[in-house]
C-alpha cells in the first residue's frame, strides 16, 4: 500500500481533488465504471490539461446528457437536492469497495454534521445545496474509488488556505470561508494566503477532516510521483491542488510504525525585554487557562546587550490562536512567532492511592502497556503537606511506594 500528500497550495475541493489524484495515475475508467453502478443521473467525465501560471495541471468536467437535452428544448431543471440521508443510504446499498463506501461515508458524514450544527438541525435530515449537488457526489465518491484505485493506505495534508470574501450561497451571500467549511476545519491547521475569493469548499473541508491522518511538512518522507489539479478560477498564484505518492523511509517507519502516538502541535514564541517578573507571572497563568500544554521562560540575550526573557509556548493545533491573542494582549511584544512540530507521547493514566495524609493522585505514563514511570500529583501532595504540617518530601515518597506496590 501507498501513502498520500495533498499540498494545498491554493486551498481544496472535489474537483481538484479528483483531478489531481488522475494526473497522479488514478484509473478514470475504474472509476467512472464504478459510479455508473450507482442509481445517479446520467454523467460523462471529461479531462483535460489546463495551464495555471506555468504549471499543467489536469482539470476536471462533469457533464450531465439530459441537462443539454432539456436546455435544447427550453426548460432546464436543476439537479434535485439530496439529503443527507439518501447520499448516505445510497452509499451503504452500494456494491462499492468497503474501504470506498467507508471512506465516501465518513466524508458526508462529516459535512452533514457541520451544515446540521450550523443551521440547528439534525445532521440526516440536513439538504445539501453545494455538497449535495450531483456533481459533488460523483466528486466525493470519485476521489475515494481514486484512491482505492491507487491503492492509497494513508492521507497526509499540509495546512491549507481558506481565501476570504462573500459569496452568493442558498441562504444569501455568506462570509468565506463559509460557515460549514469554517466548522469543518476546526483544528486543522491553515495556510496564511491573502487572496480574495473561496479557496477551500466544504467538500474539499470534508475530504481533509475525514481521512486525513496527520497535518505536517512534507519533510521526512521520498517523492515517488506528483499529479495537479485545477481549481475553476485564475488567480495571481497557481490555482491547483498538489497530490504527492509518498515512498516511507526510515523516518516515516519510525513514526508510523511502531510509534502511533505522535501528534502535531504549535510552538509560539516571543522575545521580550521590558517585561516585569509580576507580569511574566501572570502571563503564564492565563496561558496554561486558555489550553496551553507547556509554558516555560528562557533567559536571552537581545539586541543592545538587553538582557531578556524568550517565551515559549506548547499547544495543540485547535488553540493556538488562544495563546497568540494571550500573548499579544499580556506581553509587551509586537508579533509572536509560530511552527509546527510534532511530538512523541505517552499514553497517561491516574490512580489514587490512600496515604496517612489522605488521598493522593498519581501520573502514570505508558508505552504498550509497560509503565515507564510515575509521579505524584505536585498539588495533591503539596496540599496535604500544608494541612498536616509535614515535609513535602515525606508525603511525596510515601505515594510513590504506595503506587509502585
Amino acid at each position: 500500500m501507498k501513502n498520500l500528500y495533498l499540498d494545498c497550495i491554493s486551498g481544496i475541493a472535489g474537483d481538484m481533488t479528483l483531478a489531481a489524484l488522475i494526473d497522479l495515475g488514478a484509473d478514470l475508467s475504474y472509476i467512472v465504471e464504478q459510479l455508473r453502478k450507482l442509481p445517479i443521473d446520467r454523467f460523462e467525465i471529461e479531462v483535460h490539461t489546463v495551464n495555471k501560471r506555468g504549471i499543467a495541471a489536469k482539470k476536471l468536467k462533469i457533464h450531465f446528457p439530459s441537462e443539454v437535452h432539456e436546455h435544447h428544448n427550453g426548460h432546464a431543471h436543476p439537479h434535485e437536492h439530496r439529503s443527507a440521508k439518501e447520499i448516505l443510504s445510497l452509499i451503504e446499498d452500494s456494491n462499492l469497495p468497503k474501504r470506498v463506501k467507508e471512506r465516501s461515508l465518513a466524508i458526508f458524514q462529516e459535512v452533514a454534521r457541520a451544515e446540521g450544527k450550523i443551521h440547528g438541525t439534525d445532521p440526516k435530515e440536513v439538504h445539501f445545496h453545494e455538497a449535495g449537488a450531483m456533481d459533488s457526489i460523483i466528486e466525493t465518491i470519485g476521489v475515494c474509488l481514486a484512491l482505492e484505485s491507487l491503492e492509497i493506505a494513508d492521507i497526509y495534508a499540509s495546512p491549507v488556505p481558506t481565501g476570504y470574501g462573500k459569496k452568493r450561497m442558498a441562504h444569501g451571500f455568506y462570509p468565506i470561508p463559509a460557515p460549514a467549511t469554517m466548522e469543518l476545519l476546526k483544528g486543522i491547521p491553515l495556510a496564511e494566503l491573502n487572496v480574495k475569493g473561496e479557496l477551500t469548499t466544504p467538500t474539499g473541508a470534508g475530504i481533509l477532516r475525514a481521512l486525513v491522518k496527520r497535518f505536517m511538512p512534507i519533510g521526512g518522507h521520498m517523492v515517488e510521483e506528483i499529479g495537479y489539479g485545477a481549481g475553476e478560477k485564475d488567480f495571481d498564484h497557481p490555482n491547483v491542488l498538489r497530490a504527492l505518492l509518498l515512498t516511507p523511509t526510515d523516518f516515516m517507519h519510525s513514526i508510523e510504525g511502531s510509534n502511533q502516538h505522535r501528534e502535531s502541535i504549535y510552538v509560539i514564541e516571543a522575545q521580550l525585554d521590558d517585561m516585569t517578573g509580576e507580569g511574566l507571572g501572570y502571563t503564564l497563568e492565563r496561558l496554561l487557562a486558555a489550553g496551553a500544554l507547556d509554558v516555560f521562560y528562557t533567559p536571552v540575550f537581545m539586541k543592545k546587550n538587553r538582557p531578556g526573557t524568550l517565551v515559549t509556548v506548547l499547544v495543540s493545533l485547535e488553540l493556538a490562536d488562544d495563546c497568540e491573542k494571550v500573548l499579544l494582549e499580556e506581553t509587551t511584544t509586537l508579533g509572536v512567532r509560530r511552527s509546527m512540530w510534532s511530538r512523541d507521547i505517552l499514553d497517561r493514566r491516574f490512580i489514587e492511592v490512600e496515604t496517612p495524609y489522605g488521598h493522593i493522585k498519581v501520573k502514570q505514563a505508558f508505552r504498550d502497556n509497560k509503565m515507564l514511570h510515575q509521579a505524584p500529583e505536585y498539588e495533591d501532595v503539596a496540599k496535604a503537606a500544608r494541612n498536616h504540617g509535614v515535609p513535602f518530601q515525606l508525603i511525596y515518597q510515601y505515594a510513590m511506594k504506595l503506587a509502585t506496590d
